[in-house]
């Protein structure tokens, strides 16, 4: 048994204006959470990163919290890139689920994906008080 899961999806060859669409990464924090089965806690920040003079030329930034933890986006349209995260206490996510709604969403032609059980040794019962 394991505390949660967590999913990072890269990914490329995105069309750069689904990127640059406030919108679209607004209905994802709407929407994605109630498609898990997951129950968000607070309003979706979604903000505007100016592009940096290292390796950053700028996008869309979003975050939502969920009771269950949380999901993050970070999109990169002139490089037609995004970096999302779905962190969750819940066991069993289904990857090709949100693989390909990802995958739509921004029209990807690649995606790199890694998934990481987290706490594997989380204490079956409470050790304080």
């Amino acid at each position: 048994m394991h505390f949660g899961e967590h999913l990072t999806i890269d990914g490329y060859g995105g069309e750069e204006i689904l990127l640059n669409d406030k919108k679209i990464v607004e209905r994802i924090f709407s929407e994605l959470p109630e498609l898990l089965g997951m129950h968000t806690i607070c309003d979706p920040v979604v903000v505007f990163a100016p592009a940096n003079d290292i390796k950053d030329p700028g996008g869309w930034s979003g975050f939502v919290m969920i009771a269950e933890s949380h999901i993050s986006v970070h999109t990169f349209p002139a490089r037609g890139f995004v970096s999302i995260d779905v962190y969750t206490c819940q066991n069993g996510l289904d990857i090709e689920k949100i693989k390909d709604y990802f995958k739509e969403a921004f029209n990807l032609k690649e995606e790199e994906v890694n998934f990481i059980k987290r706490g594997l040794r989380y204490p079956q019962n409470n050790i304080y008080g």
